[in-house]
């Protein structure tokens, strides 16, 4: 699928039009949840996520978002960004929005992110702190990537 606004952004949950080169040059070199990930690890995840592609106008990258869901009832909002360049446009809402509302993922019973600085983008989506938190659990890596 995909959706255009009237200043021609645009977002693709088509894979292919996923630029997997600068995907990896913004999580590994900018992002602080991801960085140092290497091609290989962020190729599989891409291989098993709903990934959102979201172009400028021009065609260009712009963005990128990504579910990792079993398309039933459990979804995790994983790698949303919007480069700099595209930014204060409303792009990395509407990226989100997107994604929670996409007709495969729209009726899911739960959502889950980790987010260190955009609770207020997320927030705009529907997104909170969780309501039992001492119910939520993780096992992690020793050496493994921040995040996630």
């Amino acid at each position: 699928m995909e959706w255009t606004r009237p200043d021609g952004y645009a977002i693709s949950d088509d894979r292919a039009r996923v630029d997997e080169a600068a995907v990896h040059r913004y999580l590994s070199r900018e992002s602080y949840w991801a960085r140092g990930i290497e091609r290989g690890v962020l190729d599989r995840a891409l291989d098993n996520s709903l990934c959102f592609a979201l172009r400028a106008p021009d065609g260009s990258f712009a963005g990128f978002a990504r579910a990792v869901t079993d398309r039933a009832t459990f979804g995790y909002l994983a790698d949303v960004f919007v480069l700099d360049a595209h930014r204060d446009r409303g792009l990395g809402r509407w990226l989100v929005r997107t994604a929670v509302e996409h007709p495969e993922l729209r009726t899911l019973r739960r959502w889950v992110l980790f987010t260190a600085d955009a609770h207020a983008l997320y927030a705009s989506a529907g997104f909170g702190p969780a309501a039992a938190p001492e119910t939520f659990m993780e096992r992690r890596r020793e050496g493994g990537p921040a995040g996630g």
